[in-house]
């Protein structure tokens, strides 16, 4: 049986980091499609995540007053990533898939110029972009699927992240 502090921290936390999730794709989409490429955006997008975990782990830790395991630790963390996760995808496959399909295709083309353009400055040989380019064109990572999978991919990356949060904000053993 989950605790049930940990249970309304990681609901509270997932549904605020699947509406900041959600705010920062609106804002960019609504700002330029050019930003989805830029990596600080990115950076940003992680440090927000990653200080939103803290601040949760922390606040689940004083309301347990001090006494938070491992396992409860990434429980808390993990419970607030996925709902996070899926409300992120879910606002992401309504925007690129119904509210305005024609900005999934204007981001493939982006992300199309990005990739050659980053491959040319590493000398990458012609014949290796024009095959990078044709897988690009075939899954659009807009469409309905490869959101999904990178929903997957996003959930077992925050993982790797909660775990290390885990091992950071679990009570220290009292046998030591």
């Amino acid at each position: 049986m989950i605790n049930e502090i940990i249970k309304k921290n990681g609901i509270t936390f997932g549904v605020a980091i699947g509406i900041v999730s959600a705010l920062i794709t609106a804002t960019i989409y609504a700002i330029d499609l050019n930003l989805f490429t830029s990596w600080w955006i990115g950076v940003l997008s992680i440090l927000t995540y990653l200080i939103l975990g803290i601040v949760l782990l922390s606040k689940t830790k004083r309301e347990l007053n001090g006494v938070f395991s491992f396992k409860d630790a990434f429980t808390t963390y993990f419970i607030a990533i996925l709902i996070g996760i899926l409300i992120s995808t879910l606002f992401n496959i309504l925007l690129f898939n119904f509210i305005d399909p024609s900005a999934k295709d204007t981001l493939s083309e982006l992300m199309i110029k990005y990739t050659v353009n980053m491959m040319q400055k590493f000398g990458t040989p012609a014949s290796a972009i024009n095959e990078a380019i044709s897988k690009l064109k075939e899954n659009s990572p807009y469409s309905t699927l490869e959101l999904l999978k990178g929903s997957v991919f996003s959930i077992v990356f925050s993982s790797i992240f909660g775990l290390i949060l885990a091992a950071f904000f679990k009570s220290k053993s009292t046998q030591e």
